[in-house]
């Protein structure tokens, strides 16, 4: 995903930072922000009984012909490319709000791996979540159950991947872990996110190092949510 990271595009977002700030303070605030879209990163937490349930941000749908990504500023969904090859998003596809890639999860890869140069990718943790509902489009929230996750390495970036059941599924809500998911749909999802970014004639340093279970997937999410509270309270520090 794309990343904002050079301070001349922070204005925006710091303005946004100051504002959330405000609205905890001031009724009126908070009031007149509810005649306004919130943004999807920013503007919306990631749910109360998190890490365990937590809301998620949906981008991509299996319908989708063309990958949709948020646009970091605005908050609004972009094109982000065309799928120009055969690779479907196996199901829905998102990113948890109010978490971000950074020190800690990247502490964890670096751990685990033993190889010091890892580094967060600098974006919201990515989520999939499995249901047996045909939901045919983006842009809206939804509750979901992690059970686990795929961590992969971009490069030298940790870029993890958190898999979820949608909350109260009449199907897959059966599953509590990730070893309860039939293993042809695990090597296919596992399939997607190594190839979804591939381009003919052109290589990719990109690997998924392990399957992990609910556990794991909690302590990421928590390292996530740490991460992001660090980056925003490191912007507003700069801006200062």
């Amino acid at each position: 995903m794309v990343s904002f990271r050079k301070k001349p595009r922070f204005a925006c977002f710091i303005q946004k930072m100051q504002t959330m700030q405000e609205k905890i303070t001031n009724p009126f605030a908070r009031l007149m922000g509810l005649r306004y879209k919130s943004h999807p990163w920013h503007g919306i937490d990631a749910g109360p009984d998190a890490p365990e349930v937590v809301k998620s941000f949906i981008e991509i749908v299996p319908s989708d012909t063309v990958k949709y990504e948020v646009d970091k500023d605005s908050g609004y969904l972009m094109i982000d490319r065309p799928q120009k090859f055969s690779n479907i998003i196996p199901s829905l596809y998102g990113f948890i709000p109010q978490t971000y890639c950074g020190e800690s999860v990247a502490e964890k890869s670096r751990t685990i791996l033993k190889r010091d140069a890892i580094v967060g990718d600098g974006d919201p943790l990515d989520i999939l979540i499995l249901t047996e509902k045909e939901i045919t489009h983006g842009d809206i929230l939804v509750y979901a159950r992690p059970i686990g996750g795929f961590r992969m390495i971009d490069g030298q970036e940790a870029d993890d991947k958190l898999v979820a059941v949608l909350y109260n599924d009449a199907l897959y809500s059966q599953y509590k872990s990730i070893n309860d998911v039939p293993d042809p749909i695990v090597r296919r999802l596992e399939h997607y996110f190594l190839t979804y970014k591939d381009m003919p004639g052109e290589h990719r340093d990109c690997e998924i190092t392990h399957v992990y279970d609910t556990a794991d997937a909690h302590d990421l999410i928590r390292r996530s949510m740490n991460d992001y509270k660090n980056y925003v309270e490191q912007l507003l520090f700069e801006d200062h």
